[in-house]
Formats: C-alpha cells, structure tokens, sequence
C-alpha cells in the first residue's frame, strides 16, 4: 500500500533551510562578516526541522544540506566545495556533528512525549473499564433482586409492593439505557481517532432538543434556563454535545442530595460559548474532584455502596468536549452545591443586509 507523500515534512525542511540560507546572508550584507554565525544558523534550522517533522530522516537531512551550503556558499573559495582545508573540513564535521545529535535527540523527545501520552491513555481506558463494570453491576444486581422477589413472593406481595418493585426496575433500565448511550459515544469517538464531524448548530434548538428528551426521564424535575438574547451558532457535533448536557444534568438529579433548584446556563465569552450546569446540592467532596473526569473510582466503599456511581458518565464528557477542542471542569463546595461548566469555540455569523437597489 503506498504511504502518503509527507509534504508537510518537505515544506518544513525547504522553508528552514529557505529562512536560514536568507538569513545568513542578510547577517553577511549588514555586517559583512559571518565568522561562525552561518554554522549556528544551520544548526538552529536543523533543530527546528527536528522538532516539527516526524523521524530522523528529516533532520539529518537538514544536517547535511546545512554542512554543504555553509561550504558551497559562505566559506572562502566562495560557491565552490573545499574539504580540502582542514579548517572547512573540522567547521563542517562539527556543524554535521551537533546537528545530528540535536536531531536524535529532539526526536527522542518527542517519542517519549508520545509514550507518555499513549500510557496515559492506556491508564484512563483502565478506569473506564472499572466504572463500566461497576455501573454495569450495581443495576443488574437490583433488577435481578427485584425480579427474583415478585416471582418468589407473587401470590404474597400486595399490588403497591409489586409496582414498587417493577418500578425499581424500570428506573434501573433507564440507567442501562443511559449507559449505553455513553459507551456509543466513547466507541465514536475512539473510531474517529478523537476527531468530531462539527456541523453549525443554533444554541437554543441544541437547548430545546435536550430539555425535551430530559424532561421525558424526569417529568418533576424543573430547570432554571439561561440563554444569551444574541443568535449564537456553534460547530459541533450536535449529538454528542447533547449527550454532555444530559449527562451533566442527569448526574446533579441522581447525585446533588438536598437540591432544591437545577439551572442551565449559557453565555458568551469571547469567541467562546459557555455551558454550565450548577446544583444547590450537598456538593463534591474535594478529593474527589480531582478524579471526577477520569472514570476512576474513588474508593472501594463508595463502589460497593448499591449506589449508581458517577462512572463513566462525567468521563464521558470529558472525552467529547476535549474532541471538540474545548476543556471542561467543576467547582463545588459541600453542603452548597456544584458548578461543572465546560466551553466550545462559536462561530461567527455574518448578518447580511438585503439591499433592493437594481
């Protein structure tokens, strides 16, 4: 299979070697001396083409072709090559020498980076396969049980304990359902290698699309909305960003005990849109913020409390808002609520005035 041609390598190693060869020579006509600049020049180029193209290749090609233009072009006999004098010879072992070396080692750098990068990765798919099978548990074990205990005591159990129970059940399948919709969204992203199709969406039709789906789940939950008055387009990927939403206000439904008012807040901040979905619940212990966006479990008690876990929920929306090129993040003090607020660059709409003038 033939490999794509890397342009973008060949015009970062023509446009250092361009910008180096003019600026040596610009040094030349200012100063008219060029006394060992022209060798740290190539070398600075050399180390340039080394940190923003991929592999060896392209640096100790610059290396050489440095070495030889430092000869050909601005060491006596002018436009010619001379090895011949030692110090020609030495000045352009050296400058192959250090330019080499920095290639290697700039591209050592950037595999470690990339190690680094993969290991962590590696670690936060772990934690998401413990809150998976930790959500996954807590669910099944509860509809397991209460199915067991309407078919074991059917004939005993009055019509309100069963359609409590059968309740139960529901509740816990809605859960599933949710969770598997977030496993949907995690496997999208993943196949699209962190990159999101974005597509222009209007705020308050994204805004009307989640409070419709959210107020059919949870029909006596209200929301506070707060929209801008201007009309504001995003790019994005429409689905996945109502995913986010719901996840988030979801999460303050199931988690913010004590929460007596939900808002959801919209508004700009440069060329930025900013969501945010604040609580007045018992809040968010602080050591646990530092982990709320990973997946991790924060202790064994907690996951082994029969409680529906935040799991891979809030993770979740971490990936999708990070695909987007956003950042998310959360503020909460106990006992007053939480605030998880994340942004997505808009985009600017021209408004064009319609003029009848034949």
């Amino acid at each position: 299979m033939k490999g794509k041609f890397p342009w973008k390598d060949m015009l970062v190693l023509g446009g250092a070697l361009a910008a180096a060869i003019a600026g040596v020579a610009a040094i030349q006509a200012v100063s008219g001396r060029i006394d060992g600049v022209a060798s740290m020049v190539f070398v600075l180029a050399a180390f340039f083409v080394s940190m923003y193209t991929e592999g060896y290749l392209w640096g100790v090609a610059a290396s050489v072709i440095g070495m030889l233009a430092v000869n050909f072009a601005f060491r006596s006999p002018y436009f010619a090559f001379n090895f011949t004098l030692p110090e020609n010879l030495f000045s352009g072992a050296v400058m192959l020498v250090v330019s080499i070396m920095t290639s290697t080692l700039t591209t050592r750098v950037k595999k470690q980076e990339q190690l680094r990068m993969e290991s962590e990765t590696e670690k936060m798919r772990a934690n998401l396969l413990r809150a998976v099978s930790h959500d996954l548990r807590t669910p099944l074990t509860s509809i397991y049980g209460a199915c067991s205990t309407v078919i074991e005591n059917y004939d005993s159990l009055g019509r309100e304990q069963k359609l409590k129970l059968l309740g139960e059940v529901c509740e816990d399948a809605q859960w599933l359902n949710r969770m598997v919709e977030n496993l949907l969204s995690v496997t999208r992203i993943d196949s699209e290698k962190v990159s999101v199709k974005k597509t222009p969406t209007v705020l308050e039709e994204l805004i009307d699309a989640v409070l419709v789906k959210f107020k059919k789940t949870h029909p006596g939950v209200n929301i506070h909305v707060e929209l801008p008055d201007d009309f504001i387009v995003i790019p994005m990927d429409s689905m996945l960003i109502r995913q986010v939403l719901t996840n988030l206000l979801e999460n303050a439904v199931l988690h913010a005990e004590g929460m007596t008012k939900l808002t959801l807040r919209v508004f700009t901040l440069g060329n930025r849109a900013v969501f945010e979905v604040a609580d007045n619940g018992c809040g968010i212990p602080k050591e646990r913020l530092r982990t709320l966006f990973t997946g991790t479990l924060p202790s064994e008690s907690e996951a082994d409390s029969g409680k529906h876990g935040m799991g891979i929920g809030l993770s979740v929306c971490a990936a999708i808002i990070k695909a987007h090129g956003g950042e998310i993040k959360a503020e909460s003090k106990p006992g007053e609520g939480t605030t998880i607020r994340f942004w997505l660059e808009t985009e600017e709409i021209e408004t064009e005035e319609t003029e009848d003038e034949q």
